[in-house]
C-alpha cells in the first residue's frame, strides 16, 4: 500500500460523502487530511497512530481510517459509500466541470445513473434547464463525455509500462525468450494495448500456461492459433502475446515494434522493409534495415512520419539520451506544492550525476500551491546562495519560477522580482476554457514578455484526463523562435506537453527544447525517461535540447537573455 493509494482512498471517499450529503464537518477532515498527506515525505504505512496524528491536517478520526487502509487494504466506510453508488455515477466524477454537488442533482433529482443517460439528457438539451447549470455547463460535459469516450480502454505510458514490466518477469520464468513490443516499445504516450512477442515451438503449451494465470483473462473470439489476446484483472487495455518459432522472433519483433506506415518504406532495392523482414530470417532488427537499403531507425521512431528524412542528415546517435542531461529546470519544493525541502531535492539531483538543479516553484497567483509571494522569494535566494556556496562551485542551484501566465498573457510578478530571477517558465493553469484564438493570443503574449525563458507545457493537457487547451501550434512555435524563448517537453507522464509531433518543427524554427520533470519530490527526477522517450520519438537532437547544455554553456545563455530583457 503507497502513500498514493491511502490519499485516493482518502479523496474517494470525501467525494462520496459529498455526494451522499454526509456531514459537513466529516467531509473537509477526509478532504483536509488528503490534501495534507499528499505533500507529506513521510512514509505512512510506517507510522503509529501517535505519529500519524502528529502530521497536518490529520486528526484523530482519520488516522484510525489511515491506520484501516494500512493494515486492512480498506476503508469500510468508503465500501459502504460504494454500495450505495451506481457505477455510472461514479463514473462521472470523471467529468470535468461537474463536482459531487452537481452529480447528486443529476442522480437523485432527475434519476440519471449513467453516461450515456447523461449524454441523451445533454443532447436533448435537458440539463441547461436544470437551475445552475444552463448552456455552457451541459456543453462542458458533451465535451469532457466524448473525451473521456476516445480515452477509454487506454494506459498511459508509465501505467502501461509497469503493467508490461510486471508480466514480463512472470512470461521470463515460463519462456526462453520473451520482449515487450508494439506501441510501449514505440514509446506511445496512450497505449491501448500491451504486446508481447513470445520465443515458444508450443503455442499450445503456451495458451495453457497463460490461461493458468488467474490474473489473466482469453478473449477466445479475439485469439487465434498463434496469438493470445485478453485483459489482465483491474484493467481495462488489451492483453495482446503473439507466439513464434525462435528462428523468427528477431523478425517479428522488428514488425511488430513498427507502425504499418513505417513497414511500408521501400528501400533501395525495391522492397518494404515488411517484405524484407519476411523474406529473410535475420539476426538483428539492423540487418532488416540493410538489407531493404534504408538506414536504421530507433523503435521509438517507427511511426511512417518524418523519420527517413530525419535519417538524411542526422544518426542515431544525434538523438537525446538521459546520459547527455547536464541539469533539469522545472523542479518544485516545500516553498510551493513539493513534498522535499529545496535542499533535498538539490542534493538528490546532484546525486543523480547531475550539474545543475533549477528550482521553479510555483508564483503567487497559484495560491492553491502555495505560490511564493516576494517576501518568500526572498528567502528562498537566500537558501540558495547558502547552498551553492556550500557546494563550491561543483553543482549550482539555479534561481528560477514557475510564473503563471494570467488571462491576458501578463507573467505573474513586476518587472523587478522577474529580474532577480536567473531564468522564467511560464506556464498556464487557470482559465482553461479559452477559444484558439485567445489562448494562443494569450501565450504570445506571454512568450514576447523579455523574462520569459522557457515556455511550460504549452497546452496544459493531462493524458486520459484533460484535454490541452486549443493553440495554433505553429503561431506559438514561430513567437518562441521570435523571441529566443525555449519550449518545455514536461516529462511527467500526466503529460508528456509539448507533444512529440512537433518537436520537429520546433527544431526546424531553430527553437530548443527543454525536458523537465516538473519534480514534486525527489522519485519525480525519474520521470525524467519518458520525457526523453517521447523526444527521442519526435526526432529532437542533444545539439537542440536546452538542458544539455553544460553548467557555464547554460549560466552564459541565461546571463545573454537576462541583459537582452
Amino acid at each position: 500500500m503507497s502513500n498514493t493509494e491511502i490519499i485516493d482512498m482518502l479523496e474517494l471517499t470525501a467525494k462520496l460523502m459529498e455526494l451522499h450529503d454526509v456531514d459537513a464537518f466529516k467531509i473537509r477532515a477526509f478532504q483536509s487530511a488528503a490534501f495534507n498527506l499528499d505533500k507529506t515525505s513521510e512514509d505512512l504505512t510506517k507510522l503509529s497512530f501517535p505519529e500519524l496524528i502528529k502530521l497536518p491536517g490529520v486528526g484523530k478520526s482519520v488516522a484510525g481510517k489511515v491506520l484501516q487502509i494500512i493494515e486492512t487494504g480498506r476503508l469500510q466506510d468508503l465500501d459502504d459509500l460504494l454500495a450505495q453508488t451506481p457505477e455510472g455515477v461514479l463514473e462521472m466524477f470523471r467529468i470535468k466541470g461537474i463536482g459531487a454537488k452537481k452529480i447528486r442533482v443529476i442522480w437523485r433529482d432527475y434519476g440519471i445513473d449513467t453516461l450515456q443517460d447523461l449524454r441523451l439528457a445533454c443532447e436533448s438539451g435537458e440539463i441547461a434547464k436544470i437551475k445552475g447549470f444552463g448552456e455552457k455547463t451541459q456543453q462542458a460535459i458533451l465535451e469532457s463525455l466524448a473525451f473521456l469516450e476516445n480515452q477509454s480502454g487506454k494506459l498511459r505510458m508509465d501505467k502501461a509500462d509497469a503493467l508490461a514490466s510486471m508480466l514480463l518477469d512472470v512470461f521470463e520464468k515460463e519462456f526462453s525468450r520473451v520482449e515487450i513490443t508494439g506501441q510501449i516499445r514505440r514509446k506511445i504516450e496512450e497505449v491501448d494495448t500491451v504486446q508481447f512477442v513470445v520465443g515458444t515451438s508450443d503455442p499450445i503449451a503456451a495458451f495453457e500456461f497463460l490461461n493458468s494465470l488467474s490474473y489473466l483473462e482469453q478473449n477466445e473470439i479475439e485469439s487465434s492459433p498463434f496469438t493470445w489476446r485478453g485483459q489482465a484483472s483491474g484493467y481495462e487495455v488489451q492483453i495482446e502475446i503473439i507466439t513464434v518459432p525462435s528462428d523468427q522472433f528477431e523478425s517479428q519483433l522488428f514488425i511488430h515494434s513498427a507502425a504499418e506506415k513505417h513497414l511500408k518504406a521501400t528501400g533501395a532495392a525495391g522492397w518494404t522493409l515488411l517484405q524484407t523482414s519476411m523474406a529473410y530470417p535475420t539476426e538483428t532488427e539492423e540487418a532488416v534495415y540493410e538489407r531493404a537499403g534504408l538506414p536504421f531507425i530507433v523503435p521509438e521512431m517507427r511511426e511512417g512520419g518524418f523519420e527517413f528524412d530525419w535519417a538524411r542528415s542526422h544518426s542515431v546517435n544525434d538523438l537525446v539520451t538521459w546520459d547527455a542531461l547536464r541539469g533539469i529546470l522545472h523542479n518544485h519544493s516545500t516553498y510551493s506544492d513539493g513534498k522535499h525541502t529545496l535542499e533535498q531535492m538539490a542534493n538528490y539531483c546532484r546525486e543523480l550525476g547531475f550539474a545543475y538543479f533549477g528550482i521553479a516553484d510555483h508564483s503567487q497567483t497559484a495560491v492553491y500551491a502555495k505560490g511564493l509571494e516576494p517576501y518568500r522569494i526572498q528567502q528562498q535566494h537566500e537558501e540558495i546562495d547558502r547552498l551553492n556556496a556550500q557546494f563550491g562551485g561543483s553543482f549550482k542551484i539555479l534561481k528560477g519560477i514557475e510564473s503563471d501566465i494570467l488571462s491576458d498573457g501578463a507573467l505573474d510578478y513586476d518587472d523587478d522580482i522577474l529580474a532577480s530571477f536567473d531564468y522564467v517558465v511560464a506556464s498556464v493553469h487557470q482559465n482553461l476554457s479559452m477559444s484558439s484564438e485567445k489562448a494562443t493570443a494569450r501565450l504570445i503574449n506571454a512568450i514576447q514578455n523579455p523574462y520569459t525563458t522557457i515556455l511550460g507545457h504549452p497546452t496544459g493537457r493531462l493524458l486520459l484526463a484533460r484535454a490541452g487547451y486549443p493553440i495554433d501550434y505553429k503561431a506559438v512555435i514561430d513567437a518562441c523562435a521570435e523571441n529566443r524563448v525555449v519550449i518545455e517537453i514536461n516529462a511527467s507522464p500526466w503529460r508528456l506537453d509539448l507533444d512529440w509531433r512537433w518537436v520537429q518543427y520546433a527544431v526546424s524554427q531553430g527553437v530548443m527544447l527543454s525536458i523537465n520533470p516538473d519534480a514534486h519530490e525527489m522519485a519525480g527526477f525519474h520521470d525524467m525517461h519518458y520525457g526523453v522517450a517521447v523526444a527521442r520519438k519526435g526526432g529532437l537532437t542533444k545539439n537542440m535540447t536546452f538542458n544539455a547544455l553544460t553548467l557555464p554553456e547554460m549560466e552564459a545563455y541565461l546571463l545573454k537573455k537576462k541583459n537582452r530583457g
